[in-house]
C-alpha cells in the first residue's frame, strides 16, 4: 500500500466517517416493490445492470424522504441562545432538494430565510437543517415555504420571519408541458416582514445582491 492510500485509509478509520443506516425490513420490502415496478415497465430486473437497482433505489428513497423522521423544532431548540441582537439574520442560497408529491419527481433550487430576533437566536446551521428537514419529504413548494416560516416563528418567536424559495421542477421540464427553463418562486412572511414594507424590501434587496 502506498503512503497516499495509507493516509486516506487512516482518515476513514480514525477521523470523520459518514454512516447511513437503513431499516432492514423496510428496505427489503421496498426493494421487492421496485423490482416489480421494473418488471411492469417491461425491463428485466435480473439482467446485470439492474440486479442491484431495486436495493439501491430502496435505500435512495429512504434517504430522500428522511425528513419524516426529523423534528425541525427540536433542531432549533437544540441550539438557542439569549442575545439582544435585533437586526436581520439572513441565510441565503440554501441548497434545496425535494420530491414533488404529485409525480415523485425532483424539484430543486435555493431557499432564502431571514428572521429578526426577539431576545433569542439559533445556530445558523440550524436554519439550513430546518429547510432540509421539510424538503426531504413528499412536498409541494407552496407548503414547504410556509412550513419553514411557521417552524421558525413558532419555535424561536422572533419579531418576524421571511422565506423565499426559487426552484426548478423536473415535472415541468421532463413531462407534461416540458418547459425546461421555468423557475417557481414562493414567499411567506410574518411579523415585521409582513407589516413593514421597508424591512421586506431590505430582505428582497439582500437576497438579490452578491456581497461576497
Amino acid at each position: 500500500m502506498d503512503e497516499n492510500n495509507k493516509n486516506i485509509q487512516g482518515i476513514a478509520e480514525n477521523g470523520y466517517e459518514r454512516i447511513d443506516k437503513f431499516d432492514g425490513k423496510r428496505t427489503k420490502e421496498l426493494a421487492e416493490l421496485y423490482k416489480n415496478i421494473i418488471k411492469k415497465i417491461g425491463e428485466d430486473p435480473s439482467r446485470e445492470g439492474l440486479k442491484e437497482t431495486p436495493l439501491r433505489v430502496a435505500k435512495s428513497i429512504q434517504f430522500l424522504t428522511h425528513g419524516y423522521y426529523i423534528d425541525p423544532q427540536e433542531l432549533i431548540l437544540s441550539s438557542m441562545f439569549a442575545e439582544e441582537y435585533r437586526q436581520m439574520v439572513l441565510v441565503k442560497d440554501i441548497e434545496l432538494y425535494s420530491l414533488c408529491e404529485h409525480h415523485i419527481i425532483p424539484f430543486f433550487g435555493k431557499a432564502h430565510v431571514a428572521y429578526i430576533p426577539n431576545g433569542q437566536i439559533t445556530g445558523l446551521s440550524k436554519i439550513a437543517r430546518v429547510v432540509d428537514a421539510f424538503a426531504r419529504r413528499l412536498q409541494v413548494q407552496e407548503r414547504l415555504t410556509v412550513q419553514i416560516r411557521d417552524c421558525i416563528q413558532d419555535t424561536l418567536k422572533p419579531l418576524g420571519v421571511a422565506v423565499v424559495i426559487e426552484a426548478m421542477h423536473l415535472c415541468l421540464a421532463m413531462r407534461g408541458v416540458q418547459k425546461q427553463n421555468s423557475v417557481a418562486t414562493t414567499s411567506a412572511f410574518t411579523g415585521c416582514f409582513l407589516k413593514e414594507q421597508r424591512t421586506r424590501e431590505e430582505f428582497i434587496h439582500l437576497i438579490g445582491v452578491k456581497l461576497h
